[in-house]
């Protein structure tokens, strides 16, 4: 069976969707902790970090967030965010809270393999990361390796890339761990063909254009990229 990892946008009303993406079938949810230069991240991401942003979600509130859907769901839960964020926090201090209220491993999506490797968390890695760097961030991944399918931000796309089989390759070669891919995969074909190729994928974008339209929805959304993967 493969891995579906669902992105939300740590919010007031983020507990309720965490619980319904976990009833829909998500194994793992990403909790993203909102940024306000967020380089990885393409416009749907961006809107909803500036929303949070606007309505308070600043860090103490989305550990919060964070807490309160640990209570509702058993799944793990990764906190996804920016090194400055955890500059500005303190990073030992942030580690220690994040795992205090719920968090099972980090996402710091700007922060680079080879600095602070005491921190554990999942790494990722890129169509164009060299063999060495993707064998260094396979031996320090925390639980599973990120693979980012695509040169780019994050966003819904037409198709699949084709470089995702390249890159799962390459990452197989150097290593045993499991390999989510993510960046541009919104449908349930695409969730099909990535998890044929990788031991799991990430959806995100589209995850959070369907949840503006309530747990339900994401629910049933949730439920349509379950079916074809598990």
């Amino acid at each position: 069976m493969k891995t579906l990892v669902i992105y939300l946008m740590a919010g007031r009303g983020t507990p309720d969707l965490v619980e319904a993406a976990v009833e829909g079938g998500a194994d793992i949810v990403e909790l993203g902790f909102p940024f306000s230069d967020p380089l990885a991240d393409g416009p749907v991401i961006r809107q909803a970090a500036e929303r949070a942003l606007a309505d308070g979600m600043r860090t103490g509130a989305c550990l919060e967030c964070l807490a309160r859907a640990r209570e509702r769901v058993d799944v793990p839960l990764v906190p996804m965010t920016y090194a400055a964020l955890l500059e500005a926090y303190g990073y030992e201090q942030f580690d220690a809270d994040a795992r205090a209220a719920g968090a099972t491993s980090l996402i710091v999506a700007d922060l680079p393999v080879d600095e602070r490797p005491e921190l554990r968390r999942v790494q990722l890695v890129a169509p164009t990361s060299t063999e060495e760097r993707i064998a260094l961030a396979a031996r320090h991944t925390d639980g599973w390796l990120y693979l980012v399918t695509v040169t780019g931000t994050t966003g819904a796309r037409n198709g699949l890339s084709p470089l995702l089989g390249g890159l799962v390759e390459r990452a197989r070669a150097a290593t045993d761990t499991q390999l989510y891919a993510g960046f541009g995969i919104s449908t349930p074909e695409h969730a099909r063909d990535a998890a044929a190729l990788a031991d799991g994928v990430v959806v995100g974008s589209r995850a959070l254009e369907v949840a503006e339209d309530g747990p339900a929805a994401l629910r049933d959304y949730v439920r349509s990229l379950a079916t074809m993967i598990h």
